[in-house]
């Protein structure tokens, strides 16, 4: 631990809240974060790498934070992490972001409905001009309605900057809704900010057909030789592991086909004042693992539903700050390339997955590393 700590410190990095020695925190800036506030949860927090990131917004080699209570979660990461970096690093790419609201409006008849429903398409500029007043960052994108008889639905999509962006679309949500009330042709007999239409931390299939959050892939190309020194297996044997759990997983009805996002995202988001419960969201992921031609093997990772945040929330703290300024993303300006480093970590968590089931050591290895208390410092191969 302690060179570890060194080597992180002589790299440049502020860990003085994340080792325990810097100043409390001054209760007065959890206002408006926690109510009946006792004292704080401590998490242990680990760290992984470096690891080679190729991306579009993230270009370089990053020391990841795990906050984390599972055994040989950071020691899988890390193995991860020396196998890609053989071959070269990862790369990602953040290709979309939006965040949605999906109000309702209840009507009195279905023709109330569909008349309601033809006519909020001629709002949006309206609505959009009314957004930029909420908010510096929030602008509204696209409306789409649908009718359910006598129920209309609105999904707004919005983006909302470097943030995460939940309250700020609920805030805009709200004052749309305010406004819609005053101008619509028919009033409505009830109506809802939200419907749970939106998706918001559910894992439903609505982010494949868009975008909910960021929207970000990572892939890579692992070479026969990696593959046997670090897993001992070989692409075939990973490529059949991956297709028969695959299978396992639909016959559950799994939004998504991935092994273990939430494993990856959880720990980084405690770590990094991220919004937990948006793990569950993040879940509607897709992994790939093939053989190609020449042996190797190509593996990739999409998000489409990723709901991080570089500033507000709970960025501010001073963990998470220092756990935000490791990976070079504290404040605005960020948020893009921290979403493409989740998805590199992401894919790692994946390929240490599929490897350990392919060689048959998914057991052994927690046994070893988890469970029955053996240490592992996770440190950096030459």
């Amino acid at each position: 631990m302690v060179a570890r700590r060194q080597r992180l410190r002589a790299a440049g990095y502020q860990i003085e809240q994340i080792s325990g020695v810097g100043p409390e925190i001054d209760p007065l800036l959890l206002q408006g974060s926690i109510e009946g506030f006792l004292g704080f949860a401590r998490v242990p927090l680990g760290v992984a790498g470096p690891v080679r990131v190729n991306g579009v917004a993230a270009q370089g080699e990053f020391f990841v934070p795990f906050a984390t209570s599972e055994g040989t979660l950071v020691a899988s990461f890390q193995h991860a992490f020396n196998a890609m970096n053989r071959c070269g690093g990862v790369s990602a790419v953040c290709s979309d972001e939006q965040v949605s609201r999906a109000p309702c409006f209840e009507f009195a008849s279905l023709a109330e409905a569909h008349a309601f429903a033809r006519w909020l398409p001629s709002r949006l500029t309206h609505l959009q001009e009314i957004t930029e007043t909420t908010s510096r960052y929030c602008r509204l994108r696209t409306l789409q309605a649908s009718v359910v008889a006598n129920t209309v639905y609105v999904l707004f999509e919005f983006c909302t900057g470097d943030a995460a962006g939940q309250n700020m679309v609920t805030l805009a949500t709200q004052v749309i809704c305010e406004k819609l009330l005053r101008d619509m042709p028919q009033t409505p007999q009830s109506w809802l900010m939200e419907s749970m239409l939106s998706g918001d931390k559910r894992a439903t299939p609505l982010a494949f057909r868009a975008t909910r959050g960021r929207n970000v892939s990572a892939e890579l190309v692992l070479q026969p030789k990696q593959l046997s020194r670090y897993w001992r297996t070989d692409a075939e044997k990973m490529e059949r592991a991956w297709r028969q759990a695959v299978n396992g997983a639909a016959q559950t009805g799994a939004v998504g086909l991935q092994g273990n996002v939430a494993n990856a995202l959880a720990a980084m988001f405690i770590a990094c004042g991220q919004d937990v419960a948006c793990v569950a969201e993040a879940t509607t992921a897709l992994t790939r693992v093939e053989r190609t031609r020449t042996g190797e093997l190509y593996a990739s990772i999409t998000l489409p539903n990723l709901i991080v945040g570089t500033v507000g929330g709970g960025t501010y703290l001073p963990t998470a700050r220092e756990c935000l300024a490791m990976l070079g993303c504290n404040g605005a300006g960020f948020a893009k390339k921290l979403a493409e480093i989740c998805a590199v970590v992401v894919l790692a968590g994946e390929i240490a997955l599929v490897g350990a089931m392919a060689s048959g050591q998914f057991a052994s290895a927690h046994a070893s590393g988890g469970r029955k208390g053996a240490s592992s410092n996770g440190a950096a191969e030459s």
